[in-house]
């Protein structure tokens, strides 16, 4: 694979998650998720993720002054030489353009943009059941992907929530799905126009799925 950052981009239930994190315990790469930096600032009660948290809870986006402030924080944290995959981010236009300036900042560049095309009631039937790792917050979704062993994590043991985030209901998820159709497409248009985008089908088994992100990384 050619040295750079990449960038996983679909809607919400497409699989990049799963992918990110699959990536990043493959090759030793980093999986910066903003939604796990703004559930961590939930956990520990910061005025940011009180924000956060009541923003996502209606399925609206954290404003990018916020989410951009979080991300550079992240990458300042991340050693030089360690590859870096961002998993939702970015989710506007204002933060993909920031994103170039915060790679350069820290002497980094943008490799590839790969975009997981999946419509219709499969994002539905991957958010239903959704339960997530309290210890290195890996997603399962009892229809598509439900762990090895029912309430235990597959990739670090620890316990899974044993209910769906609050941002996973089918009110909010049909929310989540209409900002990113108002927010998130122009984005894929923005990155269309650099060349780095790629486009994959997201459905199907997760190896399969595993083979086409790396086939469009190369």
């Amino acid at each position: 694979m050619v040295p750079g950052e990449t960038v996983l981009m679909g809607p919400p239930g497409s699989g990049k998650g799963t992918q990110a994190r699959l990536l990043a315990d493959a090759h030793g790469w980093v999986q910066l998720a903003t939604g796990d930096l703004f559930r961590d600032h939930q956990r520990r009660g910061t005025a940011l993720g009180r924000l956060a948290g009541e923003r996502m809870a209606k399925g609206a986006y954290v404003p990018d002054e916020i989410t951009v402030g979080m991300v550079r924080e992240r990458l300042a944290e991340i050693p030089p030489g360690t590859r870096v995959v961002f998993d939702g981010f970015p989710r506007t236009v204002p933060q993909a353009k920031a994103l170039d300036g915060l790679l350069a900042e820290c002497g980094r560049h943008l490799h590839r943009v790969v975009l997981f095309e999946v419509a219709g009631d499969p994002l539905l039937d991957r958010l239903a059941g959704r339960v997530t790792c309290a210890s290195c917050q890996a997603v399962y979704a009892a229809r598509v992907r439900p762990p090895r062993v029912a309430g235990v994590c597959d990739r670090c043991g620890g316990a899974l929530a044993s209910s769906a985030r609050p941002d996973d209901s089918p009110e909010v998820v049909l929310k989540r799905l209409d900002v990113y159709e108002e927010q998130t497409r122009p984005v894929i248009a923005h990155y269309e126009a650099t060349g780095l985008l790629r486009r994959i089908d997201g459905v199907g088994p997760v190896d399969e799925v595993t083979e086409r992100v790396r086939e469009a990384l190369s």
